[in-house]
């Protein structure tokens, strides 16, 4: 991503990921600090949305590009937003770049990197 990308806030989008126990969770969670730290995209906390916890499902239903990056087809970002009606423009579930949901396991880096690259290809692309 180069500087012409990158937003300021609140013009971010907002990036939502998954952060269960498994190694393809842990990865998503991965990618989703990487956009928030490189200013691809805000992350937003989405167990306080499936919590409904007023202050984060507001920011949720603000209006703003939604990512949700899921670590495997259980989807579980995907089926937190739509309790409240809301569908991300961007939805990325891990298995599908090669990513093993292993239990007790450390997210691969290497796998983290390579996702990362290409799920912001794909966003960059409008997928």
């Amino acid at each position: 991503m180069g500087e012409g990308f990158m937003m300021t806030k609140n013009v971010l989008p907002l990036v939502y990921s998954c952060s269960g126990c498994s190694s393809a969770a842990q990865t998503a969670n991965s990618i989703a600090i990487k956009m928030d730290r490189e200013k691809v995209a805000e992350m937003s906390c989405i167990a306080g949305v499936g919590g409904d916890v007023k202050p984060l499902v507001k920011t949720a239903k603000s209006g703003r590009e939604i990512i949700a990056v899921d670590g495997c087809p259980l989807e579980c970002c995907k089926h937190i937003l739509a309790r409240h009606d809301l569908e991300a423009k961007h939805h990325f579930v891990l298995s599908n770049f090669d990513v093993p949901k292993k239990k007790g396991v450390d997210p691969d880096p290497d796998l983290t990197i390579k996702a990362y690259k290409q799920i912001r290809e794909l966003i960059m692309m409008g997928h």
